[in-house]
């Protein structure tokens, strides 16, 4: 357990919440876009659309979105790590041929590949005086 104002939190709790602030995230990233329903770390990455939404969303040129397909995961997954690597400096902590074997790929190599995007791009998002903890939403135009 650890102290925060007024109360006292657990490692647990916390935890939790970082995990579904995180899941948030990426489901505000890849808003809009078909084929991609993120409501875990689990199955709803288990054809690579997920991880070439978010990639997608930050690079819109490095490739063509609509023309991907859920039935091809193997090229979905080669495709998202290695769009992630060569446009955003992202290390492939995951393998593809990991990603296929399974139905649903394991949430916690899922989770820490996802952190590493949210890494990545948050620092987009983040004026050089803000703290490394806070993100500073983007402004919609007027």
């Amino acid at each position: 357990m650890y102290f925060s104002p007024g109360r006292i939190v657990t490692i647990q709790q916390s935890a939790k919440v970082i995990k579904q602030q995180l899941l948030d995230w990426c489901q505000s990233i890849v808003r809009g876009y078909e084929k991609v329903n993120i409501v875990n770390f689990s199955s709803s990455w288990s054809d690579g659309m997920a991880f070439c939404a978010m990639i997608h969303h930050f690079y819109p040129d490095a490739f063509d979105y609509c023309q991907l397909n859920p039935e091809n995961r193997a090229y979905n997954f080669q495709l998202a790590f290695d769009m992630a690597e060569k446009c955003a400096d992202i290390a492939p902590l995951l393998e593809v041929e990991d990603m296929v074997k399974m139905k649903n790929p394991d949430w916690k190599c899922v989770f820490t590949y996802v952190q590493s995007i949210y890494r990545r791009f948050s620092l987009l998002r983040r004026p050089a005086s803000s703290p490394p903890h806070l993100i500073v939403p983007e402004l919609e135009p007027d």
